[in-house]
């Protein structure tokens, strides 16, 4: 986590100026997942950046809390909270494990573009059912860099991550298949209600998944 949050922290204000690269995509599963809120939910969102997508969401439900590992980001985060007056949102530094996040369970848990950066997902997925209220949900979006849809150029590009890590100007990325993703979900209790590619390539897998 400490090797993490150091990355994202240098990064943090360069990440708040960024745009979003697929805006119709984004617009899209943002959409769907509102579909899936409650206005009595509590929902928590892992990964959440500078908090731009749980912020968009807070008027879904009662609360929502918002964690991310670099401190930077969750101070962004606030910032903008405090700028649009949203007062049902709770902004905390912590990974998926930590007690930080608050009493559970919730019910929805949400990790946008996350997964692909965790050290071992198959258990990080164990930790976040423990976060999700039987018959709750757990929403995601997540680029599948070891699937048959990326493009030459992209696989081309990840060659090269190792080297940038060194230099601190990549993260750790991981690449699975979105078959594999799947059978991960699937094996730490949820089932799959919904699922899709947001964009289509390199696929960003869009899942809904029911904790059983």
């Amino acid at each position: 986590m400490k090797n993490a949050a150091a990355f994202w922290d240098r990064f943090a204000e360069r990440y708040a100026r960024s745009k979003i690269s697929d805006m119709p995509a984004y617009t899209h599963t943002l959409e769907r997942t509102r579909s899936f809120l409650k206005p009595e939910d509590r929902a928590l969102e892992l990964g959440c950046g500078t908090a731009s997508t749980a912020l968009e969401l807070a008027g879904n439900v009662a609360e929502i809390v918002a964690s991310d590992v670099s401190t930077k980001m969750i101070g962004i985060g606030q910032r903008k909270a405090a700028e649009r007056g949203i007062t049902n949102i709770r902004l905390v530094a912590a990974d998926v494990c930590d007690p930080a996040l608050g009493p559970g369970p919730y019910d929805v848990v949400m990790a946008f573009n996350l997964l692909h950066l965790v050290d071992d997902l198959p258990a990080t997925l164990q930790h976040i059912r423990d976060l999700v209220k039987p018959g709750g949900l757990f929403i995601s979006k997540t680029i599948c860099l070891g699937d048959d849809a990326v493009p030459l150029k992209i696989r081309l590009f990840l060659k090269l991550v190792p080297l940038m890590r060194l230099i601190g100007l990549a993260p750790e990325v991981r690449s699975f298949s979105i078959e594999h993703l799947e059978s991960w979900v699937r094996t730490a209790g949820f089932e799959i209600i919904e699922a899709g590619n947001f964009p289509a390539s390199p696929p960003r897998r869009y899942l809904v998944a029911k904790r059983i």
